[in-house]
């Protein structure tokens, strides 16, 4: 009843069905009558909002007809009623904006400030799910028998309680948790087995529970140096660190007269104790602790303090104080890494011991980048020109912004212990030389490199050290010795200079070599005069025609286009498939260790540094077999797709191919020569243009009706256009503008400009008389109505003849000039994208970052205005004909950053593979009954001529290919440019097939190479071993030094031999069971470097299969990581003992 007043309550079950769902057994539409009226409530609350009215309303029948053409709609098509239809676009400033507005280019930030899109939500089936863990599905029903056993441990259980199971006379309470079984022990028997083993865990019985103690307070004494001393030198309060526990023991050293003179800490480490200190040791760590806490941080990046504090856990974990140790680990860690990279680098086998380290001695080697006297053929120099670039050396520099060190210690506070030795430069004269270079500025001359912007800002702030800059091998990520230093101030040439020579000075000089760095079309210029200014120690004179200086490939495409055929990997004779990007990896690697390092003194970090790279080092090394074998099957397969496509792409140019074949050799034999790869068409700009129809209009000799010539009238439009896109973009951007000085100054303009139109196009007077006026329109949005805007007839009878020709002219000119700017501007994005995700990680870097990018964003979408609204200008000056236009439609799938087209093809494979795995689990699902059917998101793709997808919304990425923008120079169409654009394109597929054919002989050589040098090192080792004066050295200390050189040389070995495995094995997929190692018939494999490793590659060969594997690049076998017998493998992640 109307106006009737009712309280409404809420029950708890109300509110908890809420949500519930709910099926109809009739449809909504049989169950109302269709021509009955249908009664509704509404309902409204009152003031106080504690009372609330319900109305109720008669809703009347829909019309026969709306009924009729509803049913015609949801029969063909229902509808969802989320799907509302988009609302219309208001047109901006001309006609021509309502076709463009779709179109409009969107900034975007590059994905690195955009939130990720939500997943779209599956509907789940209601069939029961089947567990994908077994084991773990039946487990779940054990829980209780499982968790009643556990509690039964904390009591005696089947101990025996009345007698010592040892001495059969004593009562048990004793308990070690360490040793095997449950019994207890008296407290002598438990102090007499634990003579051997001091650092067990104890826990004594007191009849109710289990409290802990120790072997100390039981009365256990360690006695070191040797038994029986008489003499002890006794030491109470002795703790040492062991995994998972800080013991607190009783310790007597020796101080009889069978001492000898020995140290207390020298008794220690005889032990496998490390000592804290040398002088008057009361602390220790066992060097299976130390080991532990080594392979943790180089593996998992954990930090000192985090590895400290996870002892203090497990030895106590109800919060109970213990003895605190950390600053004597800090120490003894650093100690340890220190000697451990001593011992492996052969300095306790030389004569001149540490102190005759020499620079860069105990960097581990890439053993497979060519080294003359280790692992080429003697005659190399004497390669034909066709295989000289098989003894090419690969090297990449670059900075990494996030391994910054705070305004800490200092050099005389915290030394380094080895700093020049491994894998930083020498600290003293790298410090000095920066001295000399403090007023360096560099100038970049190439848009877009933003590490070069940041070089001359000071973001140093607080820092010490800003950065790292570093030398690697380009193809094989190996860190060079004496290739990283710190950075002071942003990425300067000086310090990326020594960095360089430092490298440079244990290169042979008679190699080839290719010089790789993101910024070196910079840096490369004045390099030459730069390093006759450096050093002796590591001035250098580069050979120019040794010498190659190239970009790596994904940093290439924020260069210029002058850049990209300069310097271009991908053009270069002998470069195979060298990306370049090797210097990312290590980065990346690092990056765990940025915030511990930040903290620490400039000793401390450049020892902690070190030993993380050398760490990387070694597992370059023990994988390298693996990578190689990856990438040759990989390369094998695409040398033959690339010859295929190549050889039909230069059938069907005939004789061309001959010239075009002949300018690509000429050009790689003379770079001066025309380059194949370069397009000579060239953009006009504005001016030229305007300069043109200025003289042609000379030339006429006609009289001019106005002070205002037809050309400058037709770019006075043009100008007060560019103004409208202007003023249109301040509106949206975030900068406070003075938009009313602009909207003043753009009315004047319009002024001015109608004046102009009664003398040249009248008729453009008349259809703004024709157009209803609006008080409230602001000037941006006053039509101009250039001649483009009017009609046929309206510009053949009401407009001044020749307008419509230099209008045209004009607008050609403009589409040239705005498509150079818009490359320019992506240019530029790419680099300040590439060096956000980089290098800016703190809250004031990465403001800075995002304001460049939007900044930049404003300006693409300026640019590429401009050229769309000057193409649908030029498209009405021709009546809409597309084919007298002379330049694409821009649309906004087409404005995105340059990629390679072989990115973008092993992209597209990737993703393929990527859809197929997908959909293959979903198959499985769907089988399974998790979810349910449907239609697959991507179906429906397909590709058009205007470079977007038929249905409007922008192309999938696995379907792009490389926007048109970056291959278009000029007006197209011309028989000399498209046979220019199918040279370079020739030009570009040639260049492909050889550096893939190139790429396979190189791997071929590396695999030889490794081979060689893994031979070289075992018997260096081996020569350490006859080294030792045996008999003239203390016997013990000649043994050991002997044991552990022949175990290094086996080793290496051993390596190798696995090596010879991994490269000749057949594989036969993922998830397949491997088969016997034999040689591929479809390629001939390199040799075996010596008769022994023949052998042991037939030895290899008969083995049984192994296990089912995966041969895919993220995996490996643990065979291969943890089979070993030496220290060294240990320390990357194979032994059980290290002393």
């Amino acid at each position: 009843m109307p106006g009737v007043r009712k309280r409404r309550t809420a029950s708890k079950r109300a509110l908890a069905d809420i949500h519930e769902e709910y099926d109809f057994s009739l449809p909504l539409d049989e169950f109302l009558a269709q021509n009955e009226t249908v009664p509704t409530a509404v309902e409204r609350t009152s003031s106080d909002g504690r009372r609330t009215y319900i109305q109720t309303i008669a809703v009347e029948p829909p019309s026969p007809l709306k009924r009729a053409r509803l049913h015609a709609v949801t029969d063909d098509h229902p509808m969802d009623p989320c799907d509302n239809p988009p609302l219309p676009t208001l047109p901006i400033f001309d006609q021509f904006d309502a076709e463009l507005e779709s179109e409009r280019y969107n900034m975007d930030l590059g994905g690195v400030y955009d939130r990720p899109p939500s997943p779209p939500t599956r509907q789940k089936a209601s069939t029961k799910l089947k567990p994908s863990d077994k084991t773990m599905h039946e487990w779940r029903h054990l829980r209780d028998e499982w968790l009643r056993l556990l509690l039964r441990l904390d009591g005696v259980g089947d101990a025996d309680e009345e007698r010592c199971p040892s001495c059969k006379t004593v009562k048990p309470t004793i308990r070690c948790k360490t040793c095997f079984g449950e019994e207890l022990y008296c407290s002598e028997c438990t102090v007499k087995m634990h003579v051997r083993n001091p650092l067990h865990i104890i826990d004594e019985w007191n009849g109710n529970l289990f409290h802990r103690t120790s072997l100390q307070q039981l009365g256990l004494r360690i006695q070191l140096h040797h038994d029986d001393c008489v003499s002890p030198a006794r030491v109470d309060n002795f703790v040492v660190l062991d995994i998972g526990y800080i013991h607190e023991v009783s310790v007597d050293f020796c101080g009889c007269e069978r001492r000898h003179g020995t140290a207390r800490w020298a008794e220690l480490l005889r032990k496998r104790w490390y000592p804290a200190t040398h002088d008057t040791p009361r602390t220790a760590a066992t060097f299976n602790y130390l080991n532990l806490f080594i392979i943790q941080t180089h593996q998992a990046k954990t930090t000192t303090y985090d590895y400290w504090t996870a002892t203090v856990r497990a030895t106590c974990g109800s919060g109970k104080k213990v003895l605190n140790r950390y600053p004597e680990l800090l120490r003894m860690v650093r100690q340890w890494r220190h000697l451990q990279m001593l011992k492996r680098s052969g300095r306790g086998h030389d004569p001149t011991g540490v102190n005759g380290t020499k620079l860069g001695g105990l960097a581990i080697d890439c053993p497979a980048c060519p080294r003359p006297d280790v692992n080429l053929p003697d005659d190399w120099e004497q390669a034909s020109p066709e295989d000289m670039f098989l003894y090419i050396l690969f090297l990449a520099l670059d900075a990494c912004f996030r391994l910054k060190r705070r305004l800490i210690s200092s050099e005389l506070r915290d030394p380094g212990l080895g700093t020049g030795w491994a894998y930083f430069v020498e600290q003293e004269p790298y410090r000095k030389y920066l001295l000399t270079t403090t007023n360096e500025t560099e100038m970049s001359t190439c848009s877009g490199l933003a590490a070069l912007d940041y070089a001359n800002t000071k973001f140093s702030r607080g820092y010490s050290t800003t950065g790292v800059g570093m030398a690697v091998c380009a193809r094989h990520e190996f860190v060079q010795p004496t290739g990283v230093g710190d950075l002071q101030k942003g990425e300067r040439y000086s310090n990326m200079d020594w960095i360089f020579s430092a490298v440079m000075r244990w290169k042979n000089p008679r190699l080839h070599k290719v010089v790789s760095y993101d910024i070196i079309c910079q840096w490369f210029k004045k390099l030459f005069e730069r390093l006759l200014k450096m050093p002796g120690a590591v001035r250098f004179i580069i050979v120019t025609a040794l010498f190659r200086f190239v970009i790596p490939k994904m940093h290439i495409h924020s260069h210029t286009m002058a850049c990209q055929l300069l310097f271009s990997l991908n053009f270069l004779l002998g470069a195979g498939q060298t990306d370049g990007e090797a210097i990312e990896r290590p980065w990346a690697n690092l990056g765990g260790v940025a915030t511990s390092t930040r903290e620490m003194g400039p000793g401390s970090r450049r020892d902690t540094l070190d030993s993380h790279l050398s760490y990387w080092n070694w597992s370059k090394l023990i994988g390298i077999a693996d990578l190689l074998r990856r990438r040759l099957d990989k390369a094998r397969v695409e040398e033959r797709e690339q010859a295929e496509a190549f050889a039909t792409f230069s059938a069907e140019q005939g004789e061309r191919v001959e010239g075009w074949r002949a300018m690509v050799h000429a050009f790689e034999a003379d770079p001066k020569c025309p380059n194949p790869y370069e397009s000579t068409a060239k953009a006009l700009t504005e001016a030229d243009v305007r300069l043109r129809l200025a003289e042609e209009e000379a030339a006429r000799g006609q009289t001019s009706l106005h002070d205002v010539s037809l050309t400058g009238f037709v770019y006075a439009g043009l100008d007060l256009e560019e103004q409208y896109i202007e003023l249109k973009k301040a509106q949206t951007t975030a900068q406070k503008i003075d938009i009313v000085a602009m909207r003043r100054k753009l009315t004047r303009g319009i002024a001015r400009f109608r004046k102009l139109q009664a003398t040249y196009t009248p008729g453009a007077l008349q259809v703004l008389a024709r157009r209803p006026a609006d008080p409230n329109e602001t000037p941006e949005r006053t039509p101009l109505v250039l001649p483009s805007a009017l009609s046929v007839q309206e510009r053949e009878k009401e407009c001044m003849a020749g307008v419509e020709y230099t209008e045209a002219v004009a607008r050609d000119g403009q589409c040239s000039a705005a498509l150079l700017r818009l490359r320019n501007q992506l240019h530029i994005k790419s680099r300040f994208i590439v060096y956000k995700r980089h290098n800016a990680r703190h809250q004031g870097a990465n403001t800075r970052s995002r304001t460049l990018v939007a900044r930049n964003e404003s300006k693409i979408r300026l640019h590429s205005e401009k050229y769309q609204t000057a193409w649908a200008a030029i498209r009405a000056l021709n009546g809409g004909d597309l084919s007298r236009v002379g330049w694409r439609k821009l649309v906004q799938g087409d404005i995105r950053m340059m990629e390679d087209a072989e990115d973008l093809r092993k992209r597209n494979e990737r993703r393929k593979k990527e859809d197929a795995r997908r959909k293959a689990r979903e198959r499985q699902l769907i089988a399974e009954g998790e979810i349910i059917e449907q239609e697959d998101d991507e179906q429906g793709w397909e590709d058009d001529d205007e470079g977007n997808s038929g249905g409007g919304a922008p192309r999938p990425e696995n379907r792009r290919i490389l926007s048109w923008i970056w291959t278009v120079t000029g007006t197209a169409g011309s028989d000399v440019e498209i046979e220019e654009a199918l040279r370079i394109e020739w030009a570009k597929a040639y260049a492909c097939t050889r550096r893939w054919k190139e790429e396979v002989r190189l791997l071929q050589e590396e695999y030889r190479r490794i081979l060689v040098s893994f031979e070289y090192e075992a018997r260096r080792w081996e020569g350490r071993a006859c080294a030792i004066p045996v008999g003239e050295v203390e016997d013990g200390y000649a043994q050991g030094a002997v044991a552990y050189a022949l175990k290094q040389a086996e080793m290496y070995r051993d390596i190798a031999t696995r090596a010879i495995v991994t490269m000749t094995e057949v594989r036969r997929g993922r998830g397949k069971r491997r088969a016997p190692a034999e040689a591929p018939a479809q390629e001939e494999e390199a040799p075996a470097p010596n008769a022994a490793a023949g052998e042991q590659a037939e030895a290899a060969g008969g083995g049984d299969a192994e296990g089912e594997g995966s041969d895919t690049e993220g995996e490996s076998d643990d065979e291969d990581l943890f089979g070993g017998h030496s220290d060294e493998e240990f320390f990357m992640g194979g032994e059980d003992e290290d002393d």
